[in-house]
C-alpha cells in the first residue's frame, strides 16, 4: 500500500481525472438506509471511463455497491479489461472495495492492476488488486 505522500506522481486534485468524475457521482448513491454513499470509476483498456454509485435497497441484501455498477457500465459498452479502479467514500477511514468487489474487479483486471482510494479531500491511497486479493482466483485458472 502506498499512501498519498509516497507517491511520485502525486498530483493536485485540478489535475486528476478520477476526482471530478468520482466527486460527480457520489452525490448521485442512492444510500438512505446506512447514510454512506460510495462511487467508483474504472478506466477501460481503452482509455474510457465508467461511473458507478452504490443503489441500496430497503430488502439489505439486494442492494449493490458502486464498483459493481462501474463494471456493468464497463461490460455494456464492451469492455471486458480494465486498467484502473477508483472508489471514493466520505468516511474518515480508507475505504477499499469489499471483498465480493474484489473477486468482481479481478474477473477483468490483473493482480497488478491500481486500486485508487479517495476521500472528500483527495486521493488518500493506492494498491495493487494483488495487495487486496492475494492468491486469487481469476479466468485464468479456468482455462
Amino acid at each position: 500500500m502506498h499512501k498519498v505522500d509516497e507517491l511520485s506522481e502525486n498530483k493536485s486534485a485540478m489535475d486528476d481525472p478520477y476526482f471530478a468524475l468520482l466527486q460527480e457521482a457520489i452525490s448521485r448513491a442512492h444510500a438512505p438506509y446506512s447514510g454512506f454513499p460510495v462511487s467508483a470509476v474504472v478506466r477501460g483498456v481503452s482509455g474510457a471511463f465508467y461511473s458507478g454509485v452504490n443503489v441500496e435497497n430497503a430488502a439489505y441484501p439486494q442492494g449493490w455497491c458502486a464498483e459493481a455498477s462501474a463494471l456493468s457500465a464497463m461490460v455494456l459498452a464492451g469492455e471486458t479489461e480494465l486498467d484502473e479502479v477508483a472508489v471514493m467514500a466520505n468516511g474518515a477511514a480508507i475505504c477499499t472495495p469489499c471483498g465480493g468487489c474484489r473477486q468482481k474487479i479481478r474477473e477483468f483486471a490483473s493482480g497488478k492492476t491500481r486500486i485508487l482510494c479517495y476521500g472528500p479531500e483527495g486521493l488518500r491511497a493506492t494498491y495493487t488488486l494483488d495487495d487486496l486479493l492475494p492468491h486469487s482466483f481469476g479466468p485464468d485458472h479456468l482455462k
